[in-house]
């Protein structure tokens, strides 16, 4: 039997991609770690990515891999090069960026792409990690993500569609939802650009079907 570690940063993360994988891939046995501390030090601190935040994701990958995990999927976008760091230390299972999926099937399509994001660090790290032949377009949903944290679903939702909306103008034939967190929002982004949305949710357990 499968087991997946699901390592997240943001307590937002847990619900959609638990969703997903009951959806998609019911047979997969999850186990789930939270720090969220992860990303309000990364926030605060304004050391970025320093040998400090590496040992912690070193540390909580290990500990994964010591309770028999087949596969280890991290879902806060922010945290690149530590987790490649982890994927190549633990290079005999599948190692997931949470986006990572996500860009690779996006290089398979063809338009502009619009991404969307709530937490401001992401779109410092993610659009590297897209293949220069996509034409990328970044927004920041702001206040969404406080939104979300105070309970205010609706507002998170609107804020984010919004800023969907705002893309398609700017010329974008697709959109992309940058954090697991922000996957609730597929349906009202769809409603307000009338474009395709692609979520890191579902992307990533499609892989991780795949490859675990």
């Amino acid at each position: 039997m499968t087991r997946i570690a699901l390592i997240h940063a943001l307590a937002h993360s847990v619900a959609p991609i638990n969703e997903a994988f009951a959806r998609d891939w019911p047979e997969a046995v999850r186990m789930n770690l939270l720090d969220d501390s992860l990303s309000a030090d990364l926030s605060r601190g304004g050391r970025g990515l320093d040998e400090a935040m590496h040992e912690r994701f070193q540390r909580l990958a290990q500990y994964a891999v010591d309770t028999g995990a087949n596969g280890i999927l991290f879902t806060c976008s922010a945290f690149g090069s530590c987790i490649e760091a982890v994927a190549r230390r633990h290079a005999g299972i599948p190692v997931l960026k949470p986006n990572e999926a996500m860009v690779a099937e996006a290089a398979q399509g063809g338009g502009r792409l619009g991404l969307i994001a709530t937490f401001a660090p992401t779109l410092e790290s993610m659009p590297r990690e897209f293949p220069g032949s996509v034409e990328l377009v970044t927004a920041l949903a702001a206040g969404a993500m406080e939104a979300l944290n105070r309970g205010d679903v609706q507002q998170h939702d609107e804020l984010v569609a919004a800023q969907a909306k705002a893309l398609k103008e700017r010329g974008c034939a697709r959109i992309a939802l940058a954090q697991f967190s922000m996957a609730r929002a597929r349906a009202a982004c769809e409603a307000a650009s009338g474009l395709p949305v692609m979520t890191t949710v579902d992307s990533a357990v499609r892989a991780l079907r795949e490859r675990a």
